[in-house]
């Protein structure tokens, strides 16, 4: 059996079972390098190097997470918390009023534009969610609002939002890596109206949280008021503070739309968001004594994820030093022939499993589309269909994976009291409610694009 997928089978098999997520990806990327045959120290090699290129990631998210800690200090989750229990009030839980359902899908519609916006308009992707969504769990609590339902909608903003708008994360997802990498294996894309292909899997991606909203999770789901683990007391909120955060954001928004125009090479986020703090800073809205302080949690907030990320880095350089992928590829596609739809699924199907065990389809997508694009051109699917099935693959698996942000950053805030498990309340539930609907909406890309 193909080394890639046994690797990935066990990785998550062991997750699903308990084990750290950073030791499962360690595990599985050992078993697929020795399965495959280049020894255990090549494997090892391969590993390390793939942390080393982790580096970029590691100070991205550390500061991204000091952003989003400057725009948490100027009061808006609190303000954001106190808002929506005022509008509840003293409503018992187990009370169903107009008011009470008003505020529930208020509250659903908020948490998800806060998602999509975390992705271009408020580039801290998924940063803000340690900082909103804890203050805001003893309000789901009294609404019985079940967390896998907010789960699904967190995941759905992050990963839809990257896959079919291209500014920000989505610039350099569709842009810099699907086309990038398409046109390096020898397409031309220059045609190719990147949200009109990816409109259909995106399309997927909705009807998959319908599904969650209105059928899987709609009923009550009792939970107990528990103590937030670092939750800090109430302060006043800043009128002033307030008002330097939304400067700060429109000037993110601003410069990483400008430095996007220009195509330079410099990371349009990361300099956004070294704006966004400097402008905390130069303001006093973060004082200059505390800087340091609001860097450090910032950092501590998104280190556990970062780790993850960067470990899931190793994960890719061995499933790549392998060189298996190809071989998992060649199987499927001997397998089904000339069968354009087989063909079309098995490729999706790869790109599922690859994700799946990286974690990340930035990661995935370099991996498959040098592989793909060849294949896709003998098989006779066009340059928009190409386009359509490597970005579908890229980003199947993201949604569902241990080891992906979309599902750490969920866990990251609804855990806070300790009572949402990472592997059956957001792995599981984004797996089903995206992945079977993306395979379906992917592949109806391939065969009418």
């Amino acid at each position: 059996m193909n080394a890639v997928l046994i690797a990935v089978i066990v990785m998550l098999v062991l997750a699903v079972l308990r084990v750290h997520v950073v030791l499962a990806l360690f595990i599985g990327a050992l078993t697929g390098g020795l399965l495959s045959g280049i020894g255990l120290d090549a494997t090892m090699v391969a590993f390390q190097e793939g942390l080393s290129g982790g580096a970029k990631i590691a100070l991205s998210y550390a500061l991204l997470g000091a952003f989003a800690m400057a725009v948490a200090s100027s009061g808006l989750p609190a303000l954001l918390a106190r808002w929506v229990m005022s509008k509840i009030g003293e409503d018992d839980p187990g009370t169903v009023s107009k008011a009470v359902g008003v505020t529930k899908w208020l509250m659903v519609a908020g948490i998800l534009a806060m998602a999509i916006m975390s992705q271009n308009l408020i580039p801290v992707h998924i940063a803000f969610i340690p900082l909103i969504i804890p203050p805001l769990l003893a309000v789901m609590n009294r609404l019985q609002l079940d967390r896998r339902l907010v789960t699904c909608v967190l995941t759905f903003g992050l990963v839809t939002t990257y896959m079919y708008i291209p500014v920000g994360f989505g610039n350099i997802f569709l842009n810099e890596i699907l086309l990038g990498n398409i046109e390096a294996a020898g397409m031309n894309t220059a045609e190719i109206n990147i949200m009109q292909v990816m409109g259909i899997p995106a399309l997927g991606m909705l009807a998959g949280l319908l599904i969650a909203i209105f059928i899987s999770y709609r009923k009550p789901r009792t939970y107990e008021d528990r103590p937030i683990a670092d939750a800090k007391d109430e302060e006043e909120v800043s009128r002033y503070k307030i008002i330097v955060a939304i400067i700060a954001v429109v000037a993110t928004f601003v410069v990483q739309i400008m430095m996007q125009k220009l195509e330079t090479e410099a990371d349009s986020l990361l300099i956004g968001a070294l704006v966004g703090l400097a402008i905390f800073m130069l303001t006093g809205a973060v004082n200059w004594k505390q800087a340091d302080d609001v860097f450090t949690s910032g950092m501590r907030m998104m280190a556990l994820i970062g780790f993850i990320m960067i470990t899931a880095q190793g994960f890719a350089a061995v499933m790549s030093a392998t060189g298996e992928v190809e071989g998992l590829v060649t199987a499927s596609a001997e397998i089904v022939g000339d069968n354009k739809g087989a063909a079309a699924a098995a490729m999706l199907f790869v790109g599922l499993i690859v994700t799946m065990g990286i974690g990340s389809s930035f990661s995935t997508l370099p991996i498959i589309a040098t592989i793909y694009v060849p294949l896709c051109t003998t098989l006779g699917f066009s340059p928009a269909a190409t386009v359509a099935i490597i970005g579908a693959a890229g980003a199947l698996g993201d949604a569902g994976s241990p080891a992906s942000d979309s599902t750490l950053g969920p866990t990251a805030g609804l855990n806070a009291d300790g009572q949402h498990d990472h592997i059956r309340d957001s792995v599981i539930p984004t797996f089903i409610h995206y992945n079977i609907p993306l395979l379906i909406s992917g592949w109806v890309a391939a065969m009418v694009l």
